[in-house]
């Protein structure tokens, strides 16, 4: 390189930097790399004139370049390759932009900077509006032939014979690239030749839209001669030949077919160039958006935009791009319709005779008729609509028989089917018209698609003429869907009786199946409509006829057993807007007839009640919780009438009553079942207790009429409430939803209410019952549980004793035995304990508050025993009685 060509170089920089591009030097050695240290800088920051008078100073050999992106103010190139160029790829590109609009753009493009490389090739430059460069991009290549490969190349196809050689026809230089630029010259490039200017400079760089860019990019993508994978969901894999010699509907469309016959609507021809035809928008709107008979092996469709039904840059063949338009991917609904079009051939088959008409009919939200509305106040008849068609399944091969089902499932097409971690499901009523979740054994499932589907096997008489028999699935493939993990169904969380709150504070209100929550509303009563809002006046109305009538003349002890069973009362509606157990409803009474049946009356009329008697011991009592959640869908769990005085101590009620969950065997299985514990539990009976470990698993709602009687008590504000109830339960329900749905309007506002396990509930309880004015909750506690617990009175009282005849002293177990005879807790049978069996006791209870006091175990070193003392806690005025 000369010191003319220098000069020329810093001229040249010059220029470039007042068009407000960034400037590099390149090295005189042929490898095109930068001649500086590091280029990273110059990708966010522009050269500076008093580098290019040092970079590009007299005597000083080497070629210039410019950095493309941001940098340069978004400049971007656009590259064709020599080999582009001599093969006729450029000339193509042009013929396909003017014939699809792009001629003036390209014009612009192709007089605003053009360059010639050494090679041949040709550089454009362009700035995009509005849009970042993009990086740099490879827009078209083909595979090299073997006359082209170097020697590196030709060793690495020896050792990978797979090895795919690629020749890069069309790229771009954006963000992060950089590309040579007139006058470099001289060795720079290993050819020895300079790059020249063929049109424009860098003050007359093009300005176009994005779109525009995008439509030019596009165009280049198309002359792209890499084989593109074919996926059988756009182009369908070739079958098997038909027997007979038959031809199936999709291989003649494949061959009869025309692209503007299946395009049609959706692209229009625009230039035909040897056997490629160039498609753009229907619409008229300019740009190639497709191509069709580009590849040599066969003729596809190839989509260049996004913005269709169509995956972008992916082989569709004619019956491919045909199911998808037509059909929306469904093959087998697109070779239907072609042959019913004339398309294909198959040997005449004898179909099979309508199956006697079932009618179906699909529950749930989506079975509501729109069209109907109610008129004010009456409670809605709910209307199912009927399904439209009954599915056929052709069980012909077993597995697709199978595999049918499951696309039934899955499409929707089997009405009131749901599933379980243990699989199929329904929900029906029982004779009192309870619901009921029935797991679904093989005969059912059998008998279930005998009902909903016509299942039929094709056979061949003697001629070879395809028959259509009707037939019922086998045993064991329904057993062998039913052996399955999972099944394309809804899943059935839960049923519910009555509105509910979703988790999101909307109400499920809709008979049947709710998608949002996989509850199944089976209400026991109609469910009346319900106003937009809650107004003062329906909350004022619905507090009346809750706590003004229905539970106006109840003999509570206390406000709080009032407040404990609107607690129970609310519980169902709000079971799924909060996580965690609840505790167990203990509702008992000082004689019979006091209005403890009655109460639970009240549930079972509003939700519906799973009666249950006690059983006699806990495995029993295990057996008869897993059936309950297991198989009935009340929402409430009542064990009714416990004996008189009965203590409630069991290990498996206290299990129960503290988790979310319930695990178990089923009876007659070996498998085990995890089932969510979402019930309302309910005692009743009178006098009722309970032992230590399960009163504060408790809620206690105690009545006490306090008269010889109470069953011929009268004068009641409401009257006889039975029958009230029959008339006028869903009355009592669209009250209860009032008050929650007012409740939640203002912010469903909480009392931050700490009770163990259940504090979730009770906070929110706490805080609903506080806003509608119901005072007494959890108010109680400690007393009722002193009261109704015999361990944690027995206990206190002798606790209190212990401190007021021993005081502080440690003591040996005999001394307390000998020094309080008539204080120590006695046994079942009403002994006194030995000193053993004491000291037992004692350890099993130490640092326990009873009350407000403890035992406490002292270590005596020197007799090398264990004693004994009482401590009160430090606040005696702020000892509880939860035990």
């Amino acid at each position: 390189m000369t010191d003319e060509q220098t000069a020329d170089l810093r001229a040249a920089a010059a220029e470039l930097y007042d068009a407000g591009l960034c400037v590099l030097p390149i090295k005189a050695d042929g490898s095109k790399a930068p001649a500086v240290r590091s280029w990273t800088p110059y990708k966010v920051e522009r050269s500076t004139p008093a580098e290019h008078d040092d970079w590009f100073r007299a005597g000083r050999p080497g070629g210039i370049a410019v950095v493309y992106g941001a940098v340069s103010g978004g400049v971007e190139m656009l590259e064709f390759e020599g080999l582009a160029v001599r093969e006729g790829v450029l000339t193509e590109v042009t013929e396909i932009m003017d014939g699809s609009g792009l001629g003036e753009v390209w014009t612009m493009i192709r007089t605003g900077w053009a360059t010639e490389s050494p090679s041949g090739g040709v550089h454009y430059r362009v700035r995009v509006d509005g849009v970042p460069a993009q990086p740099n991009t490879k827009l078209a290549q083909r595979l090299a032939r073997e006359d082209e490969y170097t020697p590196e190349e030709r060793q690495r196809v020896a050792e990978k014979p797979g090895a795919r050689i690629l020749r890069v026809l069309i790229e771009t230089r954006g963000e992060g690239g950089y590309g040579l630029v007139e006058p470099s010259g001289g060795t720079v490039h290993t050819s020895g030749r300079p790059y020249v200017r063929l049109a424009g400079g860098p003050a007359t760089i093009p300005t176009i839209s994005a779109d525009d860019m995008d439509a030019v990019r596009a165009v280049c993508r198309m002359v792209d001669e890499l084989p593109k994978p074919e996926s059988p969901k756009t182009a369908p894999k070739a079958s098997p030949p038909m027997p007979g010699g038959g031809v199936r509907p999709g291989e003649d469309f494949e061959v009869r077919a025309d692209w503007a016959d299946i395009l049609r609507g959706v692209f229009r021809p625009l230039t035909t160039r040897g056997s490629t035809t160039y498609w753009g928008w229907a619409d008229g709107a300019r740009g190639v958006k497709a191509t069709t008979g580009h590849a040599a092996a066969a003729d596809r469709l190839f989509v260049f935009t996004t913005s269709s039904d169509f995956q972008a840059e992916v082989p569709y063949s004619k019956f491919g791009a045909y199911a998808l338009l037509r059909h929306g991917g469904d093959y087998k609904a697109a070779a239907t319709e072609l042959r019913r079009q004339g398309y294909g051939s198959a040997p005449e088959r004898r179909r099979l005779a309508e199956a006697r008409p079932v009618e179906s009919f699909v529950d749930g939200s989506a079975a509501l008729d729109p069209a109907y509305e109610p008129e004010e106040g009456e409670a809605p008849e709910r209307h199912l609509q009927a399904v439209p068609d009954r599915p056929e399944l052709d069980i012909t091969n077993e597995a697709d028989g199978i595999d049918g089902v499951l696309q039934l499932m899955a499409a929707g097409r089997l009405p009131d089917l749901y599933k379980r971690s243990t699989g199929p499901c329904w929900v029906h009523r029982d004779d009192i018209g309870d619901p009921v979740v029935h797991q679904l054994a093989t005969d059912n499932l059998r008998a279930y698609l005998a009902d909903h589907v016509t299942t039929y096997v094709v056979k061949r008489d003697a001629e070879g003429v395809p028959t259509e028999e009707r037939e019922l699935l086998m045993p064991k493939s329904c057993g062998t869907i039913l052996g399955r993990k999972d099944w394309p169904l809804p899943p059935l969380r839960g049923i519910i009786t009555s509105p509910v709150v979703r988790p999101d504070g909307t109400l499920v209100t809709d008979p049947g199946y709710d998608r949002a929550t996989g509850l199944f509303l089976a209400p026991r009563v109609p469910v009346r409509r319900l106003q937009p809002t809650v107004t003062t006046e329906s909350l004022e109305r619905a507090k009346e006829i809750v706590l003004g009538q229905v539970l106006a003349d109840f003999p509570w002890v206390a406000a709080s057993d009032r407040a404990h069973y609107m607690a129970a009362l609310l519980t169902p509606i709000l079971r799924p807007y909060f996580h965690g157990p609840t505790p167990m409803t203990v509702i008992t009474a000082t004689a019979p007839g006091s209005g403890k049946s009655l109460l639970k009356d009240l549930l079972a009329h509003c939700y519906g009640v799973a009666d249950t008697a006690w059983p006699e011991n806990d495995t029993e009592l295990r057996k008869s919780i897993t059936t309950q959640l297991y198989t009935t869908g009340a929402p409430v769990v009542a064990f009714d009438n416990l004996p008189n005085g009965y203590v409630m101590r069991s290990a498996v009620l206290s299990a129960l009553l503290t988790g979310e969950t319930w695990g178990d065997r089923i009876l007659g299985a070996t498998g085990k079942v995890t089932m969510r514990n979402d019930r309302v539990w309910v005692a009743t009976g009178n006098g009722l207790r309970t032992s230590a470990d399960n009163g504060r698993r408790v809620m206690w709602v105690r009545l006490d009429p306090d008269c010889p009687n109470p069953d011929q008590r009268d004068g009641f504000t409401i009257g006889d409430l039975r029958p009230w109830l029959r008339n006028n339960a869903s009355t009592l329900v669209a009250a209860l939803v009032t008050l929650v749905r007012a409740w939640l309007a203002a912010g469903a506002p909480l009392i931050r209410t700490r009770k163990g396990d259940y504090s979730e509930w009770a906070t929110m309880l706490a805080g609903l019952l506080g806003y509608l004015g119901i005072d007494g909750f959890n108010a109680d506690q400690g007393e009722a549980s002193l009261d109704q617990d015999d361990e944690l009175a027995e206990w206190t009282a002798f606790l209190e004793m212990w401190e007021e005849q021993l005081h502080g002293d440690p003591v040996p177990v005999g001394q307390v035995i000998a020094r309080l005879p008539d204080h120590v807790p006695r046994l079942r049978d009403g002994e006194a304990p030995s000193a053993k069996q004491l000291g037992l006791w004692l350890k099993s209870r130490a640092g326990r508050y009873f009350g407000i006091r403890k035992v406490v175990k002292v270590y005596d070193s020197h007799r090398k025993q264990n004693l004994w003392r009482v401590e009160a806690h430090a606040d005696r005025g702020t000892g509880t009685h939860e035990g």
